[in-house]
């Protein structure tokens, strides 16, 4: 899961940048210590539903998710709900054709735990992975240029042996409301550069970035129930919505959309500082309903 244990800790990150007075600082570690009060415990961790979606008895589309707790769905109430399973179905309809689904996401992960991830996904050949990562790097205090290097490079790995990557990148923490003013404001800013640093790097690696805090962010803000029961992992519906903004490029990467091309999005568009209604397709959103 994503610790707020150390998201004070990014704050001390902060001081050289921002020149933060010791008194502060000491503001921001009592905040996190009321945070991680704030934030409840999630009851139940689902073990990922790996197998074949739309089973005909032809060879499957090799889907393989990674990443943090965000890739594995925690928050949901079942499995169904879970990003990987909502994308898999997806893909198996657009595609019309079988897809295996392949978890190697691991909640808690940072970037440096994609290696082994990444290693053993590489092992079985998947055509098409999605990795969602970084707010864990956010929380651990990793540098945004360190972090975007060994995504990159974990994106290369996947890229080498063929496979189309799209990496959901940094989602924005200024959304969890448990998360008191001004901490919220640093893991907010924080994750927006890393965010812009993941953007850059995967793009010169091959893959295909997503910008999860410049797309979804107007949703978080607006809508409570788009947060699990903890007040921090996203619900079924934050994970639908995060399903609607993945499905297009992970079909653009699997050869089902020949000429379509993900738009490029700016690090922080208008929309995603308003609250208002979801930009994304209506054919997406009816997909996922």
């Amino acid at each position: 899961m994503i610790g707020l244990r150390t998201l004070r800790a990014a704050a001390m990150t902060a001081a050289t940048l921002g020149g933060l007075s010791g008194a502060l600082v000491g503001l921001l570690t009592e905040q996190g210590r009321r945070a991680r009060v704030a934030i409840g415990v999630l009851e139940h961790l689902w073990p990922a539903p790996d197998g074949v979606y739309l089973d005909d008895g032809r060879d499957p589309l090799r889907f393989a998710v990674l990443g943090d707790s965000m890739a594995v769905g925690v928050g949901v109430t079942h499995p169904s709900q879970m990003p990987g399973v909502l994308l898999a179905q997806a893909l198996a309809e657009e595609a019309e054709r079988p897809v295996r689904l392949s978890t190697y996401a691991v909640s808690g992960s940072t970037t440096r735990d994609l290696v082994p991830q990444v290693d053993a996904a590489v092992r079985d050949a998947p055509q098409v992975a999605l990795v969602i990562i970084g707010a864990n790097d956010v929380t651990s205090r990793m540098g945004t240029a360190e972090s975007a290097r060994l995504l990159a490079e974990q994106v290369r790995k996947l890229r080498a042996i063929g496979c189309g990557v799209v990496v959901g990148t940094c989602p924005d923490l200024g959304t969890v409301r448990p998360i008191p003013q001004p901490l919220r404001t640093v893991g907010h800013r924080y994750s927006l550069r890393l965010a812009a640093a993941q953007t850059a790097a995967v793009r010169r690696a091959g893959g295909v970035p997503v910008s999860l805090a410049n797309l979804l962010a107007p949703e978080f803000m607006a809508r409570l129930d788009m947060f699990s029961s903890d007040r921090f992992h996203p619900s079924a519906a934050g994970y639908e919505a995060a399903a609607g903004v993945l499905l297009a490029p992970l079909c653009q990467v699997a050869g089902l959309f020949p000429g379509w091309v993900a738009p490029v999005l700016p690090l922080r568009s208008a929309a995603a500082l308003a609250v208002r209604p979801s930009r994304v397709p209506s054919w997406l959103l009816k997909r996922h309903a």
